[in-house]
């Protein structure tokens, strides 16, 4: 079975003076569902990087938690490994799946600016494009209006947030939603993963 790496979330438990890494245990069981092994990543950069150099990944996943530094999150190491691990697969034509902060890391290093929004968290809506129309979960407090290349838009919500995109020559995908918060997995979200990891 072909591995895919995924990232975590910096969880910070002042009580104790720690920095955890965590995700939700539907992360795994859909990188399951999608036919890979998922294996964890900590946000340390040289442990990380020593794991995809030994267990060569079909695919990376940047999953949700977490707002970027600059839009007011606390999580440097996250920011740093992230965009490094992005570095990293791009150098060596490892595709990327990033989901909701994921795809907000895609958009920041290729220079797309994020903006305030609201109605975006703990809702369902409508967004339409190139996938075709579909309702979608959202979680996120930050939003891109306008992209740049080579990042292609694939969905908008109807307020004109981009809700996915990819760069189909550096094998990339990007979707705000959270694939692994529907029940049961939605196929097309599968079919997605499976296309871009193959």
């Amino acid at each position: 079975m072909k591995i895919v790496l995924y990232t975590q979330r910096v969880e910070i438990i002042e009580s104790y003076g720690e920095r955890r890494d965590c995700a939700d245990q539907n992360i795994p069981r859909f990188i399951k569902e999608c036919g890979y092994l998922p294996v964890p990543v900590p946000n340390v950069w040289e442990v990380a990087v020593r794991m995809a150099e030994q267990l060569r990944p079909a695919g990376m996943m940047l999953t949700g938690g977490n707002s970027l530094v600059r839009y007011g999150g606390d999580a440097p190491e996250r920011d740093d490994l992230e965009k490094r691990l992005l570095e990293y697969a791009l150098e060596r034509e490892i595709p990327v799946y990033g989901f909701c902060r994921g795809m907000q890391v895609i958009l920041d290093y290729f220079g797309c600016i994020l903006e305030e929004v609201k109605g975006h968290v703990a809702v369902r809506h409508k967004v339409s494009g190139a996938i075709g129309e579909q309702v979608v979960n959202s979680f996120h407090n930050q939003a891109c209006f306008h992209l740049q290349l080579p990042l292609e838009a694939l969905a908008w919500a109807d307020d004109g947030v981009v809700e996915a995109v990819c760069c189909d020559k550096k094998h990339l995908l990007g979707t705000m939603w959270h694939p692994e918060r529907v029940e049961p997995f939605a196929e097309d979200d599968i079919r997605r993963v499976q296309q871009l990891f193959h």
